[in-house]
């Protein structure tokens, strides 16, 4: 992705590919989306995340676009979601560097806060993906079973009827 930004102020994106058309499609592809707007607003709050005060990076935001073409997100709701895991990557890994350089220890004691704060927001985001694809559902798959001699295994569903039952 190449970054520009007009006198104005406004993001220009550019895509390096012979046919824009299809550099679109394919982008729209990486981001779970058929929806242009949606793609045109998401690599811009990109490009904005990227930035280093007003100076636009184009290493940066196509690091965050790397992020999300990572997930692999399927719609909209998991290219947002990447998006922002990205950003916490991002954060979190500048509040490592202020911890590592904390001079005082009121600095030592804001990093690590913040620190801490992200990298559990990250596991949370990280969780939420896994929950969102799999429905909240989850599936254990037994792989070794050990049946000691005398002893007897059932595969399948069991239903237990208790005593008391219908004995006709």
């Amino acid at each position: 992705m190449k970054l520009s930004k007009g006198a104005d102020g406004a993001i220009t994106l550019a895509f390096e590919h012979n046919d824009p058309d299809v550099a679109d499609l394919l982008l729209m592809a990486d981001l779970g989306t058929i929806e242009p707007r949606f793609m045109d607003g998401l690599l811009k709050q990109l490009a904005i995340m990227g930035s280093h005060r007003s100076q636009l990076s184009e290493t940066n935001s196509n690091f965050l676009l790397s992020v999300i073409r990572g997930v692999e997100p399927h719609d909209q709701l998991e290219a947002m979601l990447a998006a922002q895991m990205g950003a916490v990557h991002v954060a979190t890994m500048m509040m490592a560097r202020r911890l590592n350089h904390a001079e005082t220890l009121a600095q030592q004691d804001a990093a690590e806060r913040a620190f801490n704060k992200l990298a559990r927001t990250y596991t949370t985001q990280l969780e939420a993906l896994k929950r969102y694809r799999t429905g909240g559902t989850q599936k254990v798959t037994v792989e070794h079973v050990t049946v000691n001699a005398g002893g007897q295994a059932i595969v399948g569903n069991v239903a237990t009827g208790g005593r008391g039952g219908d004995e006709s």
